[in-house]
């Protein structure tokens, strides 16, 4: 049999790649040195005192009462809304079914701790004694 010797296209040279990789190298640390080499400590102010801006524990509280509620009360809302998709396209199949009541039962309990969250936080206030 006689075996016919397809030509392999011309091997690529090694420098094109390297270029690049030297471009990108030199790109990313003239940025880099340029960034660290701005005078940041230039714009502080230099008179007066200092204040750091932590709020006091009751405000705290407060603060991250506000945030749990809104969160807990978000995924609580979501659960309930693909809880009723779940159910409305069920069309009968069990599975579906159950799928739609577990999500309905995580929308419960997310509300009920949406509804607990003032009650514990107001408890860990007054272990720490705020």
């Amino acid at each position: 049999m006689f075996r016919t010797s397809i030509p392999r296209p011309p091997a690529r040279s090694r420098a094109v790649p390297r270029c690049r990789l030297v471009g990108r190298v030199a790109g990313v640390t003239t940025a880099v040195v340029l960034l660290l080499s701005l005078p940041a400590a230039a714009h502080a102010d230099p008179g007066g005192s200092a204040y750091l801006a932590a709020n006091s524990l009751p405000v705290v509280i407060g603060n991250l009462k506000a945030w749990l509620l809104g969160i807990l009360t978000s995924l609580a809302t979501l659960f309930l809304v693909l809880a009723g998709v779940y159910w409305s396209t069920a069309g009968g199949d069990p599975t579906q079914v159950e799928k739609a009541k577990g999500a309905l039962k995580n929308a419960l309990v997310g509300y009920g701790l949406a509804v607990l969250a003032p009650v514990l936080l107001q408890i860990v206030q007054g272990i720490v004694g705020g």
